[in-house]
């Protein structure tokens, strides 16, 4: 279950942004890690499993497959 403090502070991404990964151009290079994609769950949230950053999709964004 997705914690909704978390949610609400979460870096908002959309389409443009996407494919996701953190650390995310925005990060300090002090706080790097491993890139790791992301993958959001039917809510539209994801969290790093490394840094614990957790970042949402805005409303109506919509994800592709491959």
């Amino acid at each position: 279950m997705t914690n909704p403090n978390t949610a609400a502070n979460a870096v908002e991404l959309d389409g443009k942004d996407l494919p996701a990964h953190c650390p995310n151009p925005a990060m300090p290079l002090w706080s790097s890690h491993p890139r790791v994609f992301l993958e959001f769950d039917a809510h539209g949230v994801a969290k790093c499993p490394y840094c614990g950053t957790a970042y949402r999709l805005k409303p109506g964004t919509v994800v592709g497959h491959h």
